[in-house]
């Protein structure tokens, strides 16, 4: 799911590679992952549209294609519910002041919060 984000994943597919029914897979999926393997995949979806969001030369359409998404609703308000602003406020607030920091350090501070839980998270 971290390397092909992009591609149309389901659970049904996802359990077969795994050798387990779909039921077995999602949860052992949730026991070790802590959610769902669609909140999970949204989670780096909006992480990576993010990284291009920042980046300036696409379109907040074309990022929701790129990252996977088929709706651009449904990824508007998913980037809402998880970052807390809209995809076209994130793109285009500036974001230099991240410019001198390791993208390491970067990825930690800039991923989404799960769960829907923007507001409420409290972040160092």
């Amino acid at each position: 799911m971290d390397r092909d984000y992009a591609e149309p994943l389901d659970v049904p597919a996802l359990a077969r590679e795994a050798l387990m029914s779909p039921g077995h897979f999602s949860r052992s999926f949730r026991a070790a992952f802590g959610g769902t393997p669609y909140n999970y995949l949204m989670t780096r979806r909006i992480e990576r549209a993010k990284a291009l969001l920042r980046r300036g030369d696409l379109t907040v359409t074309e990022v929701c294609f790129a990252v996977g998404c088929t709706s651009l609703g449904s990824f508007s308000s998913r980037f809402t519910r998880l970052v807390g602003e809209s995809p076209s406020s994130y793109r285009a607030r500036s974001h230099d002041h991240g410019a001198a920091i390791p993208a390491c350090m970067v990825k930690i501070h800039t991923r989404p919060v799960r769960n829907g839980e923007a507001g409420a998270a409290a972040r160092p």
